[in-house]
């Protein structure tokens, strides 16, 4: 049984804001020619990374644990690429079926030809994809952030 007096809502409402404002940033990023790539990269690897640094910042988190940090880069893995999807696949489609223009020519194929199923499940994939790989960032984020903690003493 899950206990949910133990679930921050007010931190799980920063993590996911944050991660959905820069999901929607580089959505927007992505469909720029050549610069696309980069930031899919940036998406998937290096989100986690990024907001665990800016809650550290304000004050919002300590990380105490490996657990904590893990599960905050697979929430900020997932919402981002969900807050992506939300914007680069309905401009992506647009821009293909109206003008003929794709920022990534395979990526343009695979979705002009899609139905909305196949679409959503793609989604869904990438972002659990995404969770994952965060998550491991996350982890990784922990290690370098405790290095740089015992550095400092």
């Amino acid at each position: 049984m899950i206990n949910f007096m133990n679930i921050d809502f007010i931190l799980l409402k920063r993590i996911s804001i944050l991660s959905a404002f820069f999901g929607i940033l580089l959505g927007f990023v992505t469909l720029i020619p050549f610069i696309g790539t980069f930031s899919l990269v940036f998406l998937f690897c290096f989100i986690a990374p990024l907001v665990i640094w800016i809650l550290i910042k304000y004050n919002c988190i300590s990380l105490s644990s490996i657990k904590e940090s893990v599960i905050v880069g697979a929430i900020a893995g997932f919402v981002s690429y969900m807050g992506f999807s939300i914007i680069y696949i309905p401009v992506s489609v647009i821009l293909m079926k109206f003008f003929n223009l794709s920022a990534n020519y395979g990526i343009g194929l695979t979705l002009m030809n899609a139905n909305l199923f196949i679409l959503i499940v793609l989604s869904l994939f990438m972002s659990v994809l995404g969770a994952t790989v965060n998550a491991f960032t996350g982890f990784l984020t922990f290690y370098v952030l405790e290095l740089i903690n015992s550095v400092r003493k």
